[in-house]
């Protein structure tokens, strides 16, 4: 079957795309053996090297780092929500001024590197306190790009939502939180959501201040600990990274079961129904 945009492959191009297949796999498996074997024979798969995580020290240093990470996480998370919404209002303004400086925050931030912000914050104003300065710093920079996904959304509701709000005597303020944002939120989720996966991400940024969350607790452990005179690198590096691929797949998990539970939701005014005619109103008309 072939289309403007597709030609169904004939017998030459199906052979060819087979042998291809052939080939890459090939490729890959050979790749796969060969980093399966150097590691093997660095010691690196070694049951020895696996069982460092049986010891109670370890696991704890994991649980900790957990809970750093989660709770930087959640601070950030909420407080760029509220600051995107914030500077989206904002750059919305009919007011220049107000319009202006919230864009220029919004690009500032938007364009420097978060771990130069991060960084600068630390050196300045959180040196005992680094959790402060990764909060604040994921806060500014997410907060600026959600920033700019709430506006998007806003200004993908359709105008005559605003009108009829108007018409109804709502004002300005009471448009904006009861019509405009609920509406762009549900339409913008995933990409909100997504943005929060960036957010748990980026925590592991904290490891260059000496912020003990779950990479800094890693990159101790591997450094330090040794076993058969090797350290353990693979082991903690597919532990950890397993743990960052859970909590991201968690997270999407949620946000897929609340745009689920959103589709469902029945909102809107419920038109009432038509009464029966009767003999006598159609005697009447």
């Amino acid at each position: 079957m072939s289309s403007v945009l597709f030609d169904t492959p004939g017998p030459k191009a199906r052979l060819r795309n087979r042998i291809y297949a052939v080939i890459g796999s090939a490729a890959l498996v050979a790749l796969v053996a060969f980093v399966i074997y150097r590691l093997a024979a660095k010691g690196q798969l070694d049951g020895a090297m696996w069982d460092i995580f049986n010891y109670a020290g370890v696991r704890n240093s994991i649980v900790n780092g957990l809970v750093s990470t989660l709770t930087a996480f959640a601070m950030a998370g909420v407080l760029s929500l509220l600051l995107a919404a914030l500077l989206a209002v904002a750059r919305l303004s009919e007011h220049r001024a107000v319009s202006w400086v919230a864009t220029s925050v919004i690009e500032l931030f938007r364009a420097v590197p978060l771990l130069i912000t991060i960084y600068v914050l630390w050196v300045g104003f959180f040196t005992s306190e680094p959790l402060w300065a990764v909060v604040i710093g994921l806060t500014l920079y997410n907060g600026a790009v959600q920033a700019e996904v709430l506006r998007a959304g806003i200004l993908a509701v359709p105008k005559g939502q605003s009108e009829a709000a108007y018409a109804l005597g709502m004002n300005k303020t009471q448009v904006m939180t009861t019509v405009l944002i609920p509406q762009a939120v549900r339409s913008m989720m995933p990409t909100i959501i997504s943005q929060l996966v960036v957010t748990l991400k980026d925590t592991s940024l904290g490891f260059v201040i000496t912020y003990e969350e779950l990479l800094y607790a890693g990159r101790q452990m591997a450094s330090t600990i040794l076993v058969d005179g090797e350290n353990p690198y693979v082991p903690v590096v597919l532990v950890f990274g397993a743990i960052y691929v859970a909590m991201c797949l968690a997270l999407s998990g949620l946000a897929n079961w609340i745009e689920r539970r959103g589709r469902r939701a029945k909102t809107g005014i419920k038109v009432a129904e038509a009464a029966p005619v009767t003999p006598d109103m159609g005697a009447g008309a």
